[in-house]
Order: structure tokens, then sequence, then C-alpha cells
């Protein structure tokens, strides 16, 4: 058995962005030279988000949308959480609806997608360094 880990850096330049991450993925899996097995890529921030799907900049666009009508940066003072000095409430809630974490199958050295899947970073309290896992491990 073979594992492999790498943690992969990303600073957005705004608050909240959608970052696709596939080739440093699969560079990763590359390196690992695990040609049968699991990748797992996750988010180590509370306030962002790994998850799989399209990479089409409407969708993009209509997830910014639709998690801002779910959970509204704006007004701060509506959140507990921000009562700590914080302004990211929203973000922690954005973070929990697109998830951790994804795990793609790893088939004769390659990520097992089905068509258009990609992998992505969704920031949700962007403007500082944030890391990603990567963790590979099969034969």
């Amino acid at each position: 058995m073979i594992g492999y880990r790498k943690e992969l850096w990303f600073e957005a330049p705004t608050r909240r962005a959608f970052i696709n991450i596939t080739s440093q993925v699969e560079e990763c899996l590359r390196d690992s030279g695990v040609r049968e097995g699991l990748a797992l890529v996750n988010a180590m921030h509370i306030t962002a988000s790994v998850f799989i799907n399209d990479d089409e900049s409407g969708l993009h666009r209509d997830y910014d949308h639709w998690l801002e009508r779910l959970a509204p940066h704006e007004p701060v003072s509506a959140y507990q959480h921000n009562r700590t000095g914080e302004d990211n409430a929203d973000a922690h809630m954005k973070r929990q609806i697109m998830g951790r974490e994804a795990v793609v199958a790893v088939t004769e050295g390659k990520l097992d997608f089905g068509p258009w899947e990609q992998i992505f970073y969704g920031e949700f309290d962007g403007r500082r360094r944030k890391r990603v896992l990567v963790k590979i491990v099969g034969e």
C-alpha cells in the first residue's frame, strides 16, 4: 500500500471564489505512483470547501448567488457567531452546504471522473492563505 500526502495552498483575492484544482490533484496523483486506490481532497479550513462539479462559469455564478441567498454575508449582526468579533458566520454555513471534501476513485493511474466532473476549492472567507489536503492511498 502506498500513502501520499501533500498540502496545496490558495489565497483568493476576493471574499468568495471557486478555483478549479483538478490539475493540481492530477499532479499529486502522478507524483504518488498510485495506480489503483482513492484520492481524498479536503479543505483544511472551516470557511472553505472542496466539491466536484462542472467547470462552467454560469453554474459558478449560480452557486455564488444561491449560497448568498441561503446564508447572506450581511447584515453581519444577524449571526451570533459574529459577536465574537468575526464577520464570517455566513462562510461557515456556506462551507457546511458545499461540503468539506471530495473522494475520487483512482483507476489505472487516473482520477475516475464522470462526464464534466472537476474538483473545486470553494472559498467563502478569502483574502488570506488557506490549505487543501490531498491524501492518496492505494497501490
